[in-house]
């Protein structure tokens, strides 16, 4: 059950000077591709019983006297691997600043103010189609200090477990149409064009409310797996 090997030409490189605050961090020597343990490739397993009422709600799971401020959206899609199957009982996590562009954080000392009534995390568990969804406030763009006047576009962080851990994706969702998408360090480090697109949620009024609530689409994609062990061939069948 071996995953497929990671097309690294996809991903930023491990050295990124316009990116400044990953230089620091950057590996200084090569990285190594190792052969997954069985824990690696068959853990870790969720269920319902393990997610709150609320879990995957943002504008109600921390409200305390009322709804959060802003655009309330609907984020929707399906977790598949490179294989065009659907990922099932995977845990989704998603986490994101405010409408505001601030995050919950006592390290985030934007002078944007906190909202009392928004949390900006959450988790979904996919169903046997690897379809999630949840509920949120549309988050506001934020300054960094990368260069003088560099700004993030709104984006949410996402965190998906896979049906194994090497199969664990960290990733960042846009929005379409957002400007400040083209003019990000961050995105810019992304070497391949397509990639950065499939990065950016388009808009989906099908998949909204009526005088309610504005859905994206956002499709998530996982390293595949071979086929069933077949005579000792890595391959499979």
């Amino acid at each position: 059950m071996e995953f497929y090997q990671r097309d690294r030409t996809l991903q930023p490189a491990g050295y990124t000077p316009i990116y400044k605050t990953s230089v620091a961090r950057s590996p200084r020597q090569s990285l190594l591709s190792l052969q997954g343990s069985l824990s690696e490739v068959t853990g870790p397993v969720f269920g319902q019983n393990e997610l709150g009422p609320l879990d995957n709600d943002l504008i109600r799971n921390y409200a305390k006297d009322g709804d959060p401020i802003g655009e309330r959206i609907i984020v929707h899609g399906r977790v598949l691997d490179e294989n065009n199957r659907p990922v099932p009982n995977t845990l989704v996590e998603f986490w994101q600043a405010n409408a505001g562009g601030r995050y919950r954080h006592k390290k985030d000392t934007y002078l944007a103010p906190i909202d009392p009534n928004f949390g900006g995390c959450g988790r979904a568990l996919t169903d046997e189609n690897g379809y999630y969804f949840f509920r949120t406030i549309k988050p506001g763009p934020y300054p960094w200090r990368n260069y003088v006047n560099s700004w993030r576009p709104a984006h949410i962080h996402f965190s998906v477990f896979g049906s194994g851990f090497a199969q664990r994706l960290i990733t960042q969702m846009y929005f379409e149409g957002d400007p400040l998408i083209k003019e990000c360090p961050i995105v810019h480090v992304i070497p391949d064009e397509d990639a950065i697109n499939r990065l950016i949620a388009p808009i989906d009024l099908n998949g909204s409310v009526p005088l309610d609530t504005i859905a994206y689409k956002f499709d998530i994609v996982l390293r595949g797996r071979r086929s069933t062990l077949f005579e000792n061939r890595l391959e499979g069948n």
